[in-house]
């Protein structure tokens, strides 16, 4: 069995490493905004260039504090990806504003710069790229839109510690970045956990006293907050995995690139603009035959999976509010995408032996 992702074989190359972390957070006692805590926001804010770093307890909530922190509500808009995971747009709606969906690059599958500034009206108050499966969007087009329109630029990172735009990585660009450490993550905790980078120290603080139930000073509440910590323990992890996350980027880095090679006579693999670095948190490809191509990776014990199968604009939660709305992109490339395994540990013969039935279902 290849599987889409080996956290056994990972946890095992750092078994001493993160089993003592462990143990010395539990021996320490301070679970909630320990010591671990700040050390991860310190460490991770130089890593990712960051003046400012915020950890959180999800993806989901990074994005939620960020808007919220941001000055987002009820009759704003937000221009983001309808090819994302729901988390982008559910974020938005927590805040009682609109996300409006525009179509995506059929190269990145990132929002198209070409399309946002025929979606801005004067309820536009900011722009969310997603940087999906790893790969950046195009940044700098984006930022010089946000610039013109004066609008604020929030990175969706959730798919892309690491990964950089002209030597810049992502979540240090836009005025707040959000990450997701999920489990499958590139840099990823043993549950959930998240964390916000923020261009100014206002914004910082902002986040700090939202996520810990609008308190500066314990039982003194200035807002209505959240309860959105990451605990000591997982920070403890994220802390040691984070001093390897280089080789993590190099592993999936190999795997991919050993992918299009095999693979790009065919199949749609994935594209390199060269000014950034495409971490791969997936490796997606594209073709007509997707479950043609599916079944066969089953019958070899190979998984595969489809992110994602609907847009974003196509769910029943938005159909009403996007009836009519055509994204042709976004629907073409969800009715052909697949990712194929891709972790860092993945040997060169697993690659091979998936690209092998990947060829066997598409060329015979």
């Amino acid at each position: 069995m290849i599987p889409m992702v080996d956290l056994k074989t990972q946890y095992h190359d750092l078994k001493t490493e993160i089993d003592a972390a462990v143990l010395n957070a539990i021996e320490s006692t301070q679970f909630i905004l320990g010591p671990n805590v700040q050390a991860f926001e310190q460490e991770a804010a130089a890593y990712l260039g960051a003046p400012h770093a915020v950890a959180c307890a999800s993806g989901t909530d990074a994005l939620h504090l960020a808007i919220v922190a941001a000055g987002i509500g009820a009759g704003d808009e937000v221009i983001t990806s309808p090819f994302t995971f729901i988390a982008t747009a559910e974020a938005i709606c927590y805040t009682g504003a609109t996300p409006v969906f525009v179509d995506i690059d059929p190269r990145t599958f990132n929002l198209d710069p070409a399309l946002i500034e025929a979606a801005i009206t004067p309820h536009t108050k900011a722009i969310i790229p997603v940087h999906l499966f790893g790969q950046p969007a195009d940044m700098a087009a984006i930022k010089a839109i946000c610039e013109r329109h004066n609008l604020l630029l929030i990175e969706d990172c959730a798919q892309s510690f690491g990964a950089a735009v002209n030597g810049v990585m992502t979540g240090a660009i836009g005025k707040l970045g959000c990450f997701s450490f999920f489990p499958s993550k590139n840099l990823g905790c043993y549950g959930d956990g998240g964390l916000i980078t923020c261009a100014t120290s206002e914004l910082a603080d902002e986040i700090r006293v939202l996520r810990n139930h609008g308190s500066r000073v314990r039982y003194h509440h200035s807002v209505i907050g959240f309860n959105s910590r990451l605990d000591d323990i997982q920070a403890a992890i994220l802390r040691v995995k984070l001093t390897r996350i280089g080789e993590f980027t190099t592993g999936r880095r190999r795997v991919a690139h050993l992918y299009s090679d095999l693979l790009k006579d065919v199949a749609t693999v994935p594209f390199e603009d060269g000014k950034g670095v495409h971490v791969y948190h997936q490796y997606t490809i594209l073709t007509d035959r997707r479950e043609q191509v599916m079944a066969r990776l089953g019958e070899k014990q190979i998984a595969s999976a489809v992110y994602y199968p609907i847009p974003l604009h196509k769910q029943d939660v938005f159909a009403a509010a996007c009836a009519g709305i055509s994204l042709p992109v976004a629907e073409a490339v969800a009715g052909s995408c697949m990712s194929l395994p891709v972790y860092p540990e993945m040997p060169d013969e697993s690659v091979r032996l998936v690209a092998e039935a990947v060829k066997e279902a598409l060329v015979g």
